[in-house]
């Protein structure tokens, strides 16, 4: 019998009925045959109902998840071979820039400088162009100050490029952890381990490569330098593709949900604006968590600036050659592949990672006792200790993730924790380049750095304790 004859509503749009059109089967009291619709075979929605928004919405979803983590290792990729490219051929630019022993020194500042005084505008930026526009900008620059500063003629000139590179560098150091809190709220641990192992791949990868580059050149270490402004050029298009997004949380939104339009409050916190997102913004220079965060930053900041900068050069003064100082520089970035990966999602899962700080610092101290007293008798060994204790840098980053109750505190947190930390580290290279200009030896030089391991272990102490702000 059928279902309007009986005086009950049709059977739903959509459900299994396969009958063709049917007439007949006059029920009582009507005069006219019954014309029964044929339903939609099952699965077969219609377009623009809501099963095929779902399911528009969810392959939307996926593309932008993919692309963001995508945009995230390609930046990650991006952010140390400035500086790594230029370790194992500093002796070639300084001769044919006319650069001394000290400007050299500085030279190797010149990230934390520039770190420090960009990276603290990079909230008022995140919250005007959004935290991915900013990063697409940030990889432009980076491209464009690879791209032509091996090819000027003078230090000044060079210094600049490099500090072009630099500032793009910077912005994204402060808003890639704001990034993972963004989109992957739920994977802060993974996902920080995920481009801090892209960032170590990048860190040694240009160490490594960079004087083979230059000899396949014909042995111009300019050639070198630049090739790597290749890799920052992929980077952008994927950064302009998330900046068009828009920052929606990469899977958060599924179904109806995600084809509504993001609520003016959404669209602020996915801009970064601390107020839309915490009410009252927190004042985290008064907070002992954010300091002793940003003394952690910044001596591991100093300590790998100085590692990057003078290491190679310290293994070639003990009597091995330009390419062996540069694989052995790699060995300390390569280990940070996988130890970067493991111990931000390790950390992730921890209340508390002040163990880690700790054990991160004793390497340290080994490393650059070994270093100090015989460089040449077991380099492949010293490498490997301060590869690990170079792992502070993606704990450091996690831990600021973990401190930060919300995405606006975070950006907060980061932008005040690198700020801060990038100017604490600026003299440690500096005066390690003008110790070793004036003593002609490294153990000045080495013990001080030793001595600032050694604050450092005790700032990640407290850094890396159970709280919030």
């Amino acid at each position: 019998m059928d279902d309007r004859a009986a005086g009950c509503p049709p059977a739903p749009y959509g459900e299994a009925v396969r009958n063709e059109p049917v007439v007949g089967d006059e029920p009582a009291g009507r005069d006219e045959p019954v014309v029964r619709d044929r339903a939609r075979p099952e699965g077969d929605a219609a377009p623009g109902s809501p099963v095929k928004q779902r399911q528009g919405h969810a392959r939307s979803a996926t593309w932008t998840r993919r692309l963001a983590v995508t945009a995230l290792v390609l930046a990650a990729l991006n952010l140390r071979p400035v500086v790594t490219s230029l370790g194992p051929v500093l002796e070639e630019a300084r001769a044919a820039l006319g650069m001394s022993a000290t400007i050299a020194g500085l030279l190797t500042s010149v990230p934390a400088v520039c770190f420090a005084l960009v990276g603290s505008a990079a909230p008022r930026l995140a919250r005007r162009f959004g935290p991915d526009g900013v990063v697409f900008a940030g990889m432009a620059a980076v491209a464009l100050g690879l791209a032509v500063r091996p090819f000027v003629g003078t230090t000044p000139v060079f210094l600049t490029l490099s500090g072009l590179a630099l500032a793009g560098i910077a912005v994204a150091n402060v808003l890639l952890p704001v990034v993972v809190k963004q989109r992957f709220p739920d994977k802060v641990g993974m996902m920080t381990g995920l481009y801090s192992m892209a960032l170590n791949l990048g860190a040694s990868a240009a160490a490594a490569v960079t004087v083979p580059l230059a000899g396949a050149f014909g042995g111009d270490w300019r050639a070198g330098l630049g090739a790597w402004a290749v890799l920052a050029a992929v980077a952008v298009p994927p950064w302009a593709a998330l900046a068009r997004d828009g920052g929606r949380p990469a899977g958060r939104r599924t179904g109806q949900r995600a084809g509504r339009e993001a609520t003016p409050r959404a669209e602020r916190a996915g801009r970064g604006d601390a107020a839309a997102e915490a009410g009252t913004p927190v004042r985290v220079a008064r907070s002992p968590v954010a300091w002793a965060l940003a003394l952690f930053f910044g001596l591991q900041s100093s300590s790998a600036y100085v590692i990057i900068g003078w290491l190679p050069q310290i293994f070639r003064d003990a009597g091995l050659s330009a390419e062996t100082a540069g694989l052995l520089f790699a060995v300390t970035s390569v280990l940070g592949v996988p130890l970067s990966f493991a111990l931000a999602a390790v950390a992730g899962r921890l209340r508390n990672q002040s163990g880690i700080a700790v054990l991160l610092g004793a390497f340290g101290l080994a490393g650059y006792a070994g270093v100090w007293a015989a460089p040449a008798a077991a380099p492949w060994l010293w490498a490997v200790l301060l590869g690990v204790a170079n792992c502070a840098f993606p704990l450091v980053l996690t831990m600021i993730a973990m401190r930060g109750r919300d995405g606006a505190t975070v950006i907060r947190l980061s932008a005040f924790a690198q700020s801060v930390g990038y100017l604490v580290s600026v003299p440690g290279p500096i005066l390690v380049g003008a110790l070793y200009q004036h003593t002609g030896g490294w153990h000045g030089p080495l013990a001080l750095v030793a001595g600032l391991m050694a604050v450092q272990t005790v700032a990640g102490y407290f850094a890396g304790r159970d709280r919030q702000i």
